[in-house]
């Protein structure tokens, strides 16, 4: 049974059929600490970063204001890339429905498209406020959820949890590691370089297995309602 959620928003042009490692792009979200930073009901977006193949860029929010002006200047961004596929590191059952829910918060229009799939499997409980992860689109691209590859197949054979920092130290990356109940204590240019560095590794985890990966990348669901029942309709 399937039911869309979240704040949705307008619809983005089709997806290129062909994926090409060119468009992929990494997304990684850093949340309120002070709080209970994984509730989106209590906890606002402080950083986003999106890479790509040339760069990474970094958004950031101190507070509540910042945090409406983020998730537009975010939207916007990613609207200017080239279609691709959005890569993210658990980002189907945490960072796209938190944005989404910080979103709604606001009154913000995102082209991100939330559809709940219960069938998808997970090892912890729901993000608060939700049933479950979700297949996604944001406007003209796709979205792939590495994690889930991942653990299906290297963390089942040799019995690994899975995080990104353990999964990047298995190819022999070096992750920048913080305490992630305390990244309210990071200097700004700290946080920026945690969030760019997990963006940049769940892109590179990513393409080390491409193309074959692309088999896992989320399908563009077509029969989505443009606005679910129950969802707050974001202003233009």
């Amino acid at each position: 049974m399937n039911r869309s959620r979240g704040a949705t928003v307008a619809s983005g042009a089709p997806a290129s059929r062909a994926l090409d490692a060119s468009t992929v792009y990494g997304l990684d979200i850093e949340t309120d600490t002070t709080v209970d930073g994984l509730d989106p009901r209590v906890a606002h977006v402080v950083a986003v970063a999106l890479a790509g193949p040339t760069s990474t860029q970094v958004f950031t929010a101190s507070d509540l204001t910042g945090e409406a002006r983020l998730l537009a200047r975010l939207d916007a961004a990613i609207t200017r890339l080239a279609p691709g596929v959005l890569v993210t590191w658990n980002g189907a059952a945490f960072d796209l429905p938190f944005l989404a829910d910080r979103a709604r918060h606001h009154n913000v229009t995102l082209s991100l498209d939330l559809h709940l799939d219960l069938g998808l499997p997970s090892r912890s409980d729901p993000l608060a406020g939700h049933e479950g992860a979700y297949r996604a689109c944001w406007g003209a691209h796709r979205h792939l959820d590495v994690y889930r590859v991942y653990r299906a197949d290297v963390g089942a054979r040799l019995g690994l949890p899975c995080g990104l920092k353990a999964m990047a130290r298995l190819v022999g990356c070096t992750p920048i590691e913080v305490d992630r109940s305390r990244v309210h204590e990071l200097t700004d240019a700290e946080r920026d370089a945690y969030v760019a560095s997990d963006a940049e590794l769940t892109r590179l985890l990513c393409l080390r297995r491409w193309p074959a990966i692309g088999r896992a990348v989320d399908p563009r669901p077509a029969s989505m309602p443009a606005h679910p029942p129950g969802a707050q309709r974001p202003s233009a």
